[in-house]
């Protein structure tokens, strides 16, 4: 058994044909988190529930910036409750083995890099399940810049915690002791929180409703779906307020001479600027297909 193990961590991600960090784990681009960090959980959950990732969100979490959006790549931690045998075989491999040094907590603290969420499975404890306080707090913020982390267990320092700004903290309760009768028996291997399960790699989203984990061969999409709603919001709404088209017409499967709308809108409009690395080509020859097969269907009849 090794922690953070590249074999493991490549065998876990086959999907992933990007980049990936030096030991295995998939590396999603800077621009994919930028884009996810202006998307709603609603619109991360929508893409993936339809393609069968339907436990990926979990909400039962107190939050330590409760209206501060957190994004990043997962780093992964599985605790169970310490059994001597197991702990001492396994402390000593990462100290003797591995070259680790400190707790199994501070391994993986030790490990982040910029833009990563530290996620723990802590089995729910809070006594004695403080996984971290202020220093190592800190120590996310200053490793990971706007990262955090997200732990089914406890934190302590939640004072001092908070005044860490650029980083947030989902967690389940709160207790002044150390961390303790805990063993780690994975490093960067999948992780169950609360009902949903993370991977190492996963883009984590954190808002004011909870957590969702984006496998990240899907992060792209669920970026580019969640943009696209939200343009066609802002054109739908400007639409309806000069009196174009009806509330029935924006929210239906939209016509060809809708999307041509749109796009002339699109490409044109200034409200539309941030969205124009989006390509509108499948929709509008969905739309002329569909037109098609409707007038066929009616000379038929």
């Amino acid at each position: 058994m090794k922690f953070d193990n590249p074999e493991d961590l490549i065998q876990l991600t086959p999907l992933w044909k990007g980049e990936r960090f030096e030991n295995g784990r998939p590396k999603v681009p800077e621009d994919v988190l930028r884009r996810i960090r202006k998307i709603t959980l609603e619109e991360a959950w929508g893409p993936l529930w339809h393609r069968g990732y339907t436990f990926q969100f979990e909400g039962d979490f107190k939050i330590v910036h409760p209206d501060q959006v957190m994004v990043g790549r997962a780093v992964t931690a599985v605790m169970v409750p310490k059994r001597p045998d197991l702990h001492e075989t396994l402390l000593n491999y990462g100290h003797e083995q591995e070259g680790r040094r400190g707790f199994f907590n501070q391994w993986v603290i030790d490990s982040l890099v910029e833009d990563d969420v530290v996620v723990v499975d802590m089995f729910d404890k809070i006594h004695l399940g403080t996984y971290v306080g202020g220093n190592l707090s800190t120590a996310i913020s200053t490793r990971t810049k706007r990262g955090g982390a997200v732990i089914w267990g406890g934190i302590r320092d939640n004072q001092q915690v908070s005044e860490i700004k650029n980083i947030n903290v989902y967690y389940r309760g709160s207790d002044p002791t150390a961390i303790g009768d805990v063993t780690m028996v994975g490093m960067n291997v999948p992780t169950r929180i609360g009902k949903a399960i993370c991977l190492p790699g996963d883009v984590v989203l954190g808002t004011p409703a909870g957590v969702i984990f984006i496998p990240p061969h899907l992060a792209e999409l669920t970026a580019e779906q969640a943009e696209k709603s939200q343009v066609r919001d802002v054109f739908g709404f400007i639409r309806l307020k000069e009196g174009v088209y009806s509330t029935a017409q924006i929210d239906a499967s939209w016509p060809t001479a809708l999307w041509e709308d749109f796009i002339q809108w699109f490409q044109n409009d200034e409200a539309a600027a941030e969205y124009r690395h989006l390509s509108w080509e499948k929709e509008l020859e969905e739309a002329r297909r569909n037109e098609q097969d409707g007038h066929r269907s009616d000379v038929r009849l």
